[in-house]
Order: structure tokens, then C-alpha cells, then sequence
């Protein structure tokens, strides 16, 4: 039994040899956490990434540790939801991305990822974009002046393909326009803050409704709430203006749409509600992706640029507000922005 148990034993010590060889290999920093929170065991892309040495740092509370950093903060705080971009603690150190997955009955794993050259290229990305859209918008500009000079009178075999440029060109410009738009919104860190009265911008947004729909539609506004809104008036005009347009355009004549303001338990609700297509389950968690569509030509026959909801989404993101997508084919789409409390300015205040 005693050269068994030295076997079992031998084994044992040459497998946690080869996991922690391998564990150092790692890319990414692996930080073995007790149940109080304090390190057990790390890999050496731990102190590269998070400044953790052997011997030095085993059994310190991580937390503590790391002190006023974003790391620490995100770790006092429960750290339920992964991080997905944080500054290193150390200093200069790169932005990291981090986890925390169970490990046993009571143990957890930190797993934290160098994202810096992934933002340099999201950055590149972005410029790109800009600069792409910007250079465009002359061009497209002077194109669509052009095309209105010309009168299908004058060329009247001409007529439905001038009508067509001039369609054509608006749309061009109206993405180049949007991109424009994505583009500031994604590299600003807050909105500016301002009051926005929501009685008439709730009463814009119903008319431009009933202008777009040109009374295929019934439109109806319900309001539920006194409140007001603290941010952009004009990002959140165009963030609602988008979900209102929509809903206008995938419902077919003779269906109903509803905009709806109104309190929750946890702050307030914009909302808008068609009686339109609906769409399938498989679609709503991409819905916001740039240029997605879920019916290519149903999009592009109803004037869409597959971008509004991409800027409907970075205006809640900036509003510490969030979309809610609710749908099923032939049933209508409902969707709602939800703000916090911090957003909400009431009479008294």
C-alpha cells in the first residue's frame, strides 16, 4: 500500500508540474482565488499583465490589493458581469478584459486578456470610417445637386432612370450621413447633459410618424409619465426617431403603431409598439449589428440603411439606458428603451 500511495503521489506531483508549466504558457493572466477572495496560485502572464510575483503575493486579498484601480473596484463589487474593458493596474499598463468563472464549490478563476491591440484596431476601424464617409460627402453632395437640375421633362426617356439617381443618391447620402453619426457617437466617452422636455418631442415624433405614413397607418400616442430625461435632445430625437420611422416602415397599411412613455419600478420606458411583420427569434440578438438585415429586400424597399438601431444602441449605451427587443412573426415588434433613475428629471426637481 505504501509504494502505491508513493505511485498515486509521484503522479500526482508530475501532473501539477505539467498544468502549471502549461498554465505559464498562457497568453492571458489565471488567478486562482479562495473563497474570501485571495490568491492561491497565479501564472506567470499574472504578473505581466496584473504585477503579481511568487512568492510575494500569494494569499493577499486581491481586491485589497489592487486597491482604487478599476480591477479592484470591479472585483469589491461582485464582478458578476464580465469586464470588457478595464485599465491594467499597473501603471501604462495595457487595457484588459476580465473574468471570473467558479471553480469548485467555492473557489473562483480570474482570467484577464491584453485587448490593446484589439482597441488599436477597433480604433483604425473607426478612423477609417470617418475619414471614408467624410471624403464621400462632397462627392455624393454634389452628384445629388446636380441630378435635380435635371428635369425628366426635358428627357422624358430619361425620367424613371433619373428618378431612380435621385432616389439612389439620397440614399448613399443618408448612410454616409449615419456612418458620420456612429462614428462620433462611438468616441464619445458621455452625452451632454441638458434637459429634454419629453411632452414635445414625444408630439414630434408622432407627427413625423403620421407624415411618413401618410395615413396608411394608425398612430397613437400613449403617455404614462410626467417625467423628463436628462441628455441629448438630440441624440435621443434621432435614437427615437429611428424606432419610430421603423415601425412605420415594416408595418404594413392599415396596421396600428403605438409610442408609449410611461414609469417603471426602476426609472422609465420609452416604447414603440407596431402591428407590423415581426421578426424571427434567431435574428433579435444581431438586430444591432451594423448593416444587418433580416430581409435584404424588404430593407432596401422601404429606404432603410441597415443603421439606425447600430445608433439607437450607442444613444442608450450612452444614457446608461438599454434596448429590449420583444417580437414573433405576424405578431408585431415591440421595442423599448429603458432609463435609469439617474436619467429622470421630474417637476419637483
Amino acid at each position: 500500500m505504501t509504494g502505491k500511495h508513493r505511485h498515486y503521489r509521484n503522479r500526482a506531483s508530475q501532473w501539477l508540474r505539467e498544468f502549471r508549466h502549461s498554465a505559464d504558457q498562457l497568453p492571458d493572466a489565471a488567478v486562482l482565488l479562495d473563497a474570501s477572495g485571495r490568491t492561491r496560485w497565479f501564472n506567470l502572464a499574472a504578473g505581466r499583465l496584473l504585477g503579481l510575483l511568487q512568492p510575494r503575493d500569494r494569499g493577499i486579498d486581491l481586491s485589497t490589493h489592487f486597491g482604487g484601480s478599476e480591477l479592484g473596484a470591479w472585483l469589491r463589487h461582485g464582478s458578476l458581469v464580465p469586464a470588457n474593458d478595464m485599465a491594467s493596474p499597473l501603471p501604462d499598463g495595457p487595457r484588459l478584459a476580465a473574468m471570473l468563472i467558479p471553480v469548485g464549490r467555492s473557489a473562483r478563476m480570474l482570467l484577464a486578456r491584453d485587448i490593446s491591440a484589439i482597441n488599436r484596431l477597433e480604433q483604425m476601424r473607426r478612423d477609417f470610417v470617418a475619414n471614408v464617409s467624410h471624403e464621400l460627402r462632397t462627392p455624393l453632395t454634389v452628384i445629388h445637386g446636380y441630378l435635380e437640375l435635371l428635369s425628366p421633362d426635358d428627357v422624358p426617356e430619361l425620367a424613371a432612370v433619373l428618378d431612380e439617381m435621385r432616389t439612389q443618391s439620397r440614399r448613399m447620402g443618408q448612410i454616409v450621413e449615419d456612418l458620420l453619426t456612429l462614428s462620433r457617437l462611438e468616441t464619445q466617452q458621455a452625452p451632454i447633459d441638458e434637459h429634454v422636455a419629453m411632452a414635445p418631442l414625444l408630439a414630434t415624433l408622432q407627427r413625423e410618424a403620421q407624415a411618413l405614413s401618410q395615413g396608411r397607418h394608425r398612430v397613437e400616442l400613449v403617455c404614462r409619465s410626467s417625467a423628463d430625461l436628462i441628455g441629448s435632445a438630440h441624440d435621443l430625437h434621432s435614437a427615437f426617431s429611428n424606432l419610430v420611422s421603423n415601425a412605420v416602415r415594416y408595418t404594413p397599411s392599415g396596421g396600428s403603431i403605438a409610442i408609449h412613455w410611461e414609469d417603471r419600478d426602476a426609472g422609465v420606458r420609452f416604447a414603440v409598439r407596431d402591428s407590423g411583420y415581426g421578426i424571427p427569434a434567431e435574428h433579435l440578438s444581431r438586430l444591432t449589428e451594423r448593416f444587418y438585415r433580416v430581409s435584404s429586400s424588404r430593407s432596401r424597399a422601404t429606404g432603410g440603411t441597415g443603421l439606425g438601431l447600430s445608433i439607437v444602441k450607442h444613444v442608450l449605451s450612452l444614457h446608461q439606458a438599454e434596448l429590449h427587443i420583444d417580437s414573433r412573426p405576424g405578431e408585431g415588434s415591440t421595442f423599448s428603451c429603458e432609463f435609469p433613475v439617474a436619467r429622470i428629471l421630474r417637476a419637483a426637481d
